[in-house]
């Protein structure tokens, strides 16, 4: 489990950790993110079909960031408690974003008053070795957002940076 950090210029809020952890498979990847905190006291999103949509990162979401270690293409993974999800290519920073393909999102999420547990798994191309970076945006009941990371660059929040995916994966377990 990696432990994430809350951005400097966020506030304080009813989320006091953040952890995530991913494991490559043959076919994409799991991952497992969990909030300890006040949960009654932030948004989340109601459950729905497992789809593609977009601008799920405007309220409580988790994201995965995948950049193949040769290259500067990277993808984006969007996952929501409400099963949504989405995923994009780019061929660096923030540069021609598109859909990615996927061959299926599938994600659970519970919660009670002191923890939410989100697990995805992922079926997409996600070649090794990458730099990874595990993400959590909250948003809470007043609508205030904390920005989570392993690791954030000098600056306001900005998940796309390099310095975020400061996990190495190497091979399939």
């Amino acid at each position: 489990m990696h432990s994430l950090i809350l951005h400097p210029d966020c506030s304080a809020g009813p989320i006091t950790s953040v952890s995530a952890e991913i494991s490559p498979t043959p076919g994409g990847c799991t991952a497992r993110f969990t909030l300890q905190g006040d949960i009654s006291r932030i948004k989340i999103p109601e459950q729905a079909d497992g789809i593609r949509e977009d601008y799920l990162w405007k309220t409580t979401c988790f994201e995965i960031f995948w950049q193949p270690v040769s290259g500067n293409y990277y993808r984006e993974l969007n996952l929501s408690p409400s099963s949504k999800w989405a995923c994009y290519d780019f061929d660096d920073f923030r540069l021609n974003s598109r859909d990615a393909p996927a061959d299926g999102v599938e994600i659970g999420c519970t919660h009670d008053h002191r923890e939410l547990e989100l697990e995805a798994e992922i079926r997409s191309e996600l070649p090794l070795p990458a730099h990874v970076a595990l993400n959590a945006i909250i948003e809470d009941t007043d609508g205030n957002i904390q920005f989570w990371a392993i690791a954030f660059e000098d600056g306001k929040p900005e998940f796309h940076s390099r310095v975020c995916r400061a996990i190495v994966l190497e091979t399939v377990s």
